[in-house]
């Protein structure tokens, strides 16, 4: 079964106010078997406009990526980054098939 995932892509206007959402939000994450794979750190957008702050989670599969973001308990941390942050998130299902040179 192919893993789901969230690629978020973030700036963040007031980082005091943004450490709510930081706060909570692993209450979701950790319900929903969430785990980062990326989190912040250096980064090169040579096409599009960037963030600042680059997220992969990776989830048990599609599903669970589904219903954490709409969990009860993501969106109640979810009202602690919008007023703080502007940003997408891109909920999208793993892949599992045949890959470059593979036969």
């Amino acid at each position: 079964m192919a893993k789901g995932y969230w690629i978020g892509r973030v700036d963040v206007n007031d980082a005091e106010g943004y450490k709510g959402y930081i706060a909570r939000n692993g209450v979701a994450f950790a319900k929903y078997g969430a785990r980062f794979l990326v989190r912040g750190g250096p980064f090169e957008a040579p096409e599009g406009t960037a963030r600042s702050r680059n997220v992969v989670l990776e989830f048990p599969d599609y599903a669970a990526a589904l219903a954490c973001y709409h969990s009860p308990e993501y969106r109640e941390a979810l009202t602690h980054r919008l007023p703080h942050s502007d940003g997408e998130i891109v909920i999208i299902e793993g892949y599992d098939g045949p890959q470059p040179g593979e036969g």
